[in-house]
C-alpha cells in the first residue's frame, strides 16, 4: 500500500493489527459525545490517564534520527501536543511541543510560526528552547502559500539554489498537505489530501530533492505525476441523526468535540490510521501517527491544522 510497487504481506500485516482494537466510542467533530461529557465532569489528572491509552514503550539514542524516521511497523506512536499561549506575542504566535503520550513525557519537537514572513512559515526544532532558523536545532520546516491552503514539509538540508550540482546536500521535502474548500462553510468538516514520499523495498523513505518548486510534491500532484509518491486523505465523518453531527471513532484519544479533530487514511485500507489528530483540552491535543510517517511529518501535518485557512473555511 505504501510502496511502490506494493508489498502484499505488510498489507497483511496491517489488516492483522487493526483488528486488535475494536470501536468502543465514537466521537464527534461537531457535538460533544458521551465521553466528552464524562471528561468535563472529572477535571482531576487521574481522568486524563484513564481516558488515553498511554504511548507504548520507546527508546532512542539519537532524538533528531527518531523523528526523522517512519514509526516502526506494527507500532503506534502516541503523542501530545501542547499550545503555549503566555507571553507578549505567544497569542499570535504561540509554540507548540510535541511530547511521547506516557508517564515520562519524553520531549520530541517544538514548533513556531515566523513573525516577518510573508506566507505561514512554521520552525521546527529538536530544542524547545531553541526555535531560530540558523540553530543546530533546527531540524525542518512547514511553508504555505499565500491563501493558506497548501503547504510544503522541508527538512533542514540546503536549498536547491545552495547545493550541490548532484543535490546530495539539497533538502527534502518531507510532505505536502491542501485544504480543499469546503462546500458547507465553517459547519462541515474539513477535507484535507496528505501527500508523501512512498517507500522502498527496505522500509524506507524515498528521497524527494526537487530543484525548484515547479517539481515539488504539490506540482507534481497536481499534474497526476504520482511516481514514488503516496496520496493521504482524511477519512470523511459519518453523520449521525440522533446527535446531529459528524462522527469520527477515535478510540477514546481524542475527548473534546473540534472541527480540528481529524484522522488521516489511505484509499485501499479506510481502517489503517496513518495518522489522527484531536483535542483533549483548551490547548492540548493527541496526535498519533503510524507508518510510514515519522513524527516531523506528523506535527507538521498538526501544525498545518492551526493556520487559518482563508479560502477553505
Amino acid at each position: 500500500m505504501f510502496q511502490t510497487g506494493g508489498d502484499k504481506d505488510k498489507d497483511k500485516d496491517k489488516k492483522t493489527k487493526k483488528t486488535k482494537s475494536p470501536a468502543k466510542a465514537e466521537e464527534t467533530e461537531d457535538s460533544d459525545s458521551e465521553v466528552t461529557k464524562k471528561k468535563k465532569k472529572g477535571k482531576g489528572k487521574k481522568g486524563k490517564k484513564e481516558e488515553r491509552a498511554p504511548s507504548p514503550p520507546i527508546e532512542f539514542d539519537n532524538l533528531e534520527e527518531f523523528v526523522l524516521q517512519p514509526a516502526q511497523q506494527g507500532v503506534t506512536v502516541k503523542c501530545k501536543v501542547t499550545r503555549d499561549k503566555r507571553g507578549m506575542d505567544r497569542g499570535l504566535y504561540p509554540t507548540y511541543y510535541l511530547h511521547l503520550d506516557n508517564e515520562k513525557k519524553v520531549f520530541l519537537l517544538a514548533g513556531r510560526k515566523r513573525k516577518k514572513s510573508t506566507t505561514s512559515n512554521y520552525l521546527i526544532s529538536i530544542d524547545p528552547s531553541d526555535l531560530s532558523r540558523g540553530g543546530e536545532n533546527f531540524i525542518g520546516k512547514l511553508r504555505s502559500n499565500l491563501m493558506g491552503t497548501k503547504f510544503t514539509v522541508f527538512d533542514n538540508a540546503l536549498h536547491p539554489d545552495r547545493a550541490l550540482p548532484d543535490m546530495s546536500n539539497a533538502r527534502q521535502e518531507l510532505a505536502a498537505i491542501i485544504y480543499e474548500t469546503n462546500v458547507l462553510g465553517m459547519k462541515g468538516p474539513r477535507r484535507m489530501i496528505v501527500i508523501i514520499p512512498g517507500m522502498n523495498k527496505d522500509g524506507e523513505r524515498v528521497p524527494m530533492r526537487p530543484r525548484s518548486e515547479n517539481d515539488g510534491l504539490l506540482i507534481r500532484h497536481q499534474n497526476r505525476n504520482m511516481e514514488n509518491l503516496i496520496e493521504l486523505r482524511n477519512k470523511t465523518p459519518v453523520w449521525k441523526e440522533e446527535t446531529a453531527s459528524h462522527v469520527l471513532n477515535f478510540n477514546g484519544r481524542v475527548t473534546q468535540a473540534s472541527i480540528k479533530n481529524f484522522q488521516i487514511v489511505h484509499n485501499k485500507d479506510q481502517d489503517y490510521i496513518v495518522m489522527q489528530f484531536g483535542r483533549v483540552a483548551d490547548d492540548a491535543f493527541t496526535l498519533d501517527y503510524r507508518y510510514p510517517l515519522c513524527a516531523v511529518q506528523a506535527f507538521a501535518i498538526a501544525l498545518s491544522s492551526f493556520d487559518g485557512k482563508i479560502a477553505c473555511e
